[in-house]
């Protein structure tokens, strides 16, 4: 079976040659978009070359995919899919029988490791240190050596339970956490304490650690505002490697400063790039980060046998993985 494909995502040289060698071993025509763009975050712009697809691959604009009905299966090269994420776009695919697929299991383990060592560094108060060394060198031994905290024991909340969580539940097991999961629709099977929205007031004020990991959608903006950050235990820490817009940093920064939160790290922001006069870089309690949690040495590799495994799925007529609808 002769396949194009069509792809925008610019990417690096080894997973580049990865792609293009399989691709050609397999008979598959590649379309390489003249608008790629080697941020994944970036969003494509419209491209007639994508009529002569029957697969693409990276951020294609939803007018085109809408637009052009050879596409057979959209691979997305992100975790998120907020600007697919609308009635007619869904309409329009199931229409004529289009897979739409993700690559969240590509980020799902680096995602966990980092909001792991911020984990970590906050309870051990290494951020504290790396100012120190680069500040005063000071030697506060006897002070310092019980103002630590573990985490072994602690309680997380989770606000979503997808591909990111169930791997920080799996980094999380040796420390033996009480962990709560927060979906809108709990199924039962997702192997920890799996909790409804109406439910998170009641359990906010247990965690020590609250991981936020929600996608953007009319629903979930500024989901953590200023009565969510009220609720939380006083000194608890709040992780976002979600979407930015799911936060009000205005709230986040008052609760902070007054030590109600006790720490925050950010890895989505609103806006991004975060303006460098943001009162937020200023804080001594958050920690940011440019949108890197997902982001790896092999992070286009990843992606690239990701989109592959998923190929050969496809070509033999087999459920896709990480599929949205």
């Amino acid at each position: 079976m002769s396949l194009t494909v069509w792809a925008n995502h610019e990417l690096r040289p080894a997973a580049r040659e990865l792609f293009y060698d399989s691709l050609a071993r397999l008979g598959c025509r590649i379309i390489q978009s003249d608008q790629s763009s080697r941020s994944v975050l970036t969003e494509g712009g419209l491209d007639p070359a994508l009529a002569e697809a029957d697969i693409a691959y990276g951020q294609p604009d939803p007018v085109d995919l809408i637009r052009y009905p050879r596409l057979r299966w959209v691979a997305l090269s992100t975790a998120g899919y907020t600007r697919y994420d609308n009635d007619e776009f869904r309409a329009a695919m199931r229409a004529r029988g289009t897979v739409v697929t993700n690559a969240s299991q590509v980020f799902a383990n680096p995602c966990a490791e980092h909001v792991l060592a911020m984990m970590l560094a906050f309870n051990r108060e290494l951020p504290k240190y790396v100012l120190n060394q680069v500040g005063a060198h000071g030697w506060e031994y006897l002070p310092d050596r019980y103002s630590k905290d573990l985490l072994t024991g602690k309680t997380v909340v989770m606000l979503g339970y997808g591909a990111i969580g169930r791997r920080l539940t799996e980094l999380l097991a040796p420390f033996h956490c009480r962990l709560i999961g927060v979906r809108r629709a709990p199924k039962g099977n997702e192997g920890i304490e799996i909790v409804g929205e109406s439910e998170l007031p009641s359990m906010l004020p247990l965690a020590q650690h609250v991981v936020n990991l929600l996608p953007d959608s009319r629903s979930t903006r500024n989901f953590c505002n200023a009565r969510f950050f009220a609720n939380m235990a006083q000194g608890a820490c709040f992780y976002n490697v979600g979407r930015g817009v799911t936060v009000d940093q205005i709230a986040l920064l008052a609760a902070l400063q007054s030590g109600q939160v006790g720490g925050a790290y950010l890895d989505a922001l609103d806006p991004e790039p975060l303006p460098p006069e943001h009162p937020l870089w200023r804080e001594p309690r958050c920690q940011i980060t440019p949108h890197v949690a997902g982001g790896h040495r092999e992070q286009d590799e990843n992606l690239v046998r990701h989109f592959l495994a998923n190929l050969g799925k496809f070509i033999q007529a087999e459920p896709l993985v990480d599929r949205i609808f």
